[in-house]
């Protein structure tokens, strides 16, 4: 069989997104911004923390790795940018020009996006952890990567980054519009569970632990947290909801104009 020098490959289309992240400056901005968040805020926790104070009951790794619940917003602008930024910019077209098949495209984006927020998150998080320590050594947060729980929930931290952004970036491929995929993911995942909390049911409560926000939680805490789901069930939540994000954005990118 006859190999052409131009054949579309998945090695080629990975390549070619992983060029096209790289090489915008809104990536840089974001990925920085989302890092110096949460090593600005871990370092001044452990600056300013006092054994026995309001914080003494909060687990180490959730202390240390506050910043993450705003960085989380900042990965998600991210990941929207990386797929309803081109429909804004019209890059799209030559994109799906190149790739008639279309869905390889969104999963090298989506490989190329995990990769990335992945390693950066998780990197980060080691620094934060070590960095605030050396201010927590003699207080009663004090704690190692040794500790039990500790490294799982530094690693539950970051995949938790990496599929909230997945669901940013599926809801930016579905919706084509930045403004309109930052609405959904601000409405839906960080306001919609505040509200649904105030209804007095138990079954709403159990349903809201396991929306991406608290499923993200309680992947970043050492210690099991009062209602929340289990490490595993969180996960496997998060991974559906990233899943299910971008399977719905497969089968509309599919079936649609571009």
């Amino acid at each position: 069989m006859t190999t052409h020098a131009h054949q579309v490959t998945p090695a080629r289309v990975l390549r070619s997104e992983w060029h096209k992240l790289w090489t915008l400056r809104s990536t840089w901005i974001t990925a920085l911004s989302a890092s110096a968040v949460t090593l600005g805020i871990g370092l001044v926790m452990g600056v300013t923390y006092t054994s026995g104070g309001n914080d003494a009951d909060i687990d180490t790794v959730v202390l240390v790795l506050y910043g993450t619940m705003l960085s989380q917003i900042v990965l998600a602008v991210l990941g929207v940018l990386v797929t309803a930024g081109e429909y804004a910019t019209g890059m799209i077209r030559a994109s799906l020009t190149a790739v008639p098949r279309r869905t390889p495209v969104l999963w090298a984006k989506a490989a190329v996006f995990a990769a990335t927020v992945y390693a950066l998150s998780l990197l980060t998080a080691l620094a934060t952890f070590l960095g605030a320590q050396l201010f927590l050594a003699d207080t009663d947060q004090a704690a190692s990567l040794t500790d039990p729980g500790v490294l799982r929930a530094i690693a539950g931290n970051s995949a938790g980054l990496t599929l909230v952004g997945l669901l940013a970036l599926g809801l930016g491929a579905l919706l084509r519009s930045v403004p309109g995929a930052l609405g959904a993911f601000v409405g839906g995942v960080v306001i919609l569970p505040e509200i649904l909390t105030m209804l007095p049911y138990e079954a709403v409560d159990t349903a809201v632990a396991h929306f991406p926000t608290q499923a993200f939680g309680a992947l970043g805490s050492a210690t099991p947290l009062p209602g929340a789901a289990g490490p595993g069930a969180a996960l496997l939540a998060l991974c559906l909801w990233a899943g299910a994000s971008l399977g719905a954005a497969a089968l509309l990118m599919k079936r649609r104009d571009v």
